[in-house]
Protein backbone atom coordinates (compact mmCIF):
# COMPACT_ATOMS: atom_id res chain seq x y z
CA UNK A 1 0.00 0.00 0.00
CA UNK A 2 1.39 3.30 -1.13
CA UNK A 3 2.05 6.67 1.40
CA UNK A 4 0.11 8.84 -0.06
CA UNK A 5 -3.14 6.52 -0.06
CA UNK A 6 -2.96 6.47 3.41
CA UNK A 7 -1.98 10.00 3.98
CA UNK A 8 -5.99 11.39 3.05
CA UNK A 9 -7.68 14.53 3.81
CA UNK A 10 -10.91 13.63 5.37
CA UNK A 11 -11.79 17.62 5.65
CA UNK A 12 -10.31 20.65 6.16
CA UNK A 13 -11.48 20.57 9.97
CA UNK A 14 -10.43 17.27 10.98
CA UNK A 15 -7.51 16.21 8.35
CA UNK A 16 -6.04 13.09 8.95
CA UNK A 17 -2.87 11.79 7.94
CA UNK A 18 -2.16 8.12 8.39
CA UNK A 19 -5.78 7.89 10.33
CA UNK A 20 -4.90 10.08 12.82
CA UNK A 21 -6.90 13.67 13.66
CA UNK A 22 -4.55 15.84 12.95
CA UNK A 23 -6.85 18.72 15.28
CA UNK A 24 -7.53 16.23 17.92
CA UNK A 25 -3.81 15.26 18.17
CA UNK A 26 -2.48 18.50 18.19
CA UNK A 27 -5.39 19.38 21.26
CA UNK A 28 -4.52 16.62 23.20
CA UNK A 29 -0.91 17.45 23.11
CA UNK A 30 -1.34 21.28 24.17
CA UNK A 31 -3.73 20.46 27.26
CA UNK A 32 -0.53 18.26 27.93
CA UNK A 33 1.93 21.03 27.51
CA UNK A 34 0.00 23.33 29.55
CA UNK A 35 -0.31 20.70 32.53
CA UNK A 36 3.14 20.25 32.52
CA UNK A 37 4.08 23.93 32.80
CA UNK A 38 1.32 24.19 35.90
CA UNK A 39 3.08 21.16 37.43
CA UNK A 40 6.13 23.48 37.23
CA UNK A 41 4.92 26.56 38.81
CA UNK A 42 3.36 23.70 41.52
CA UNK A 43 6.52 22.06 42.23
CA UNK A 44 8.42 25.78 42.31
CA UNK A 45 5.63 26.79 44.67
CA UNK A 46 6.30 24.01 47.23
CA UNK A 47 9.71 24.07 46.62
CA UNK A 48 9.58 27.60 48.12
CA UNK A 49 6.80 25.96 51.19
CA UNK A 50 9.63 24.03 52.28
CA UNK A 51 12.20 26.37 52.19
CA UNK A 52 10.02 28.93 54.34
CA UNK A 53 9.27 25.57 56.61
CA UNK A 54 12.90 24.91 56.88
CA UNK A 55 13.75 28.75 57.54
CA UNK A 56 10.53 28.57 60.27
CA UNK A 57 12.98 25.67 62.11
CA UNK A 58 11.34 22.63 60.83
CA UNK A 59 13.01 19.62 59.77
CA UNK A 60 12.38 19.03 56.11
CA UNK A 61 12.67 15.87 55.64
CA UNK A 62 10.40 14.90 58.35
CA UNK A 63 7.48 16.89 56.99
CA UNK A 64 8.06 14.87 53.75
CA UNK A 65 7.98 11.75 55.94
CA UNK A 66 4.59 13.62 57.61
CA UNK A 67 2.98 14.30 54.12
CA UNK A 68 3.83 10.43 52.81
CA UNK A 69 2.09 8.61 55.56
CA UNK A 70 -0.84 11.08 55.19
CA UNK A 71 -1.77 9.93 51.78
CA UNK A 72 -1.83 6.13 53.27
CA UNK A 73 -4.77 3.84 54.39
CA UNK A 74 -4.92 4.19 58.33
CA UNK A 75 -4.46 0.32 57.94
CA UNK A 76 -1.42 0.37 56.31
CA UNK A 77 0.36 3.30 58.41
CA UNK A 78 -0.47 1.18 61.09
CA UNK A 79 0.63 -2.29 59.70
CA UNK A 80 4.03 -0.02 59.04
CA UNK A 81 4.42 1.39 62.67
CA UNK A 82 3.76 -2.37 64.01
CA UNK A 83 6.64 -3.43 62.36
CA UNK A 84 8.70 -1.04 62.92
CA UNK A 85 8.32 -1.48 66.52
CA UNK A 86 9.07 -5.04 65.97
CA UNK A 87 12.19 -4.81 64.29
CA UNK A 88 13.14 -2.21 66.61
CA UNK A 89 12.67 -4.70 69.66
CA UNK A 90 14.30 -7.58 67.70
CA UNK A 91 17.27 -5.24 67.21
CA UNK A 92 17.60 -3.86 70.94
CA UNK A 93 16.48 -0.63 70.30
Amino acid sequence: MALDAVATSASPETDKVGGVAADRLRGLIDRIERLEEERKALASDIKDIYAEAKSAGFDVKVLRQLIRIRKQEPAEVEEQETLLDVYRRALGM
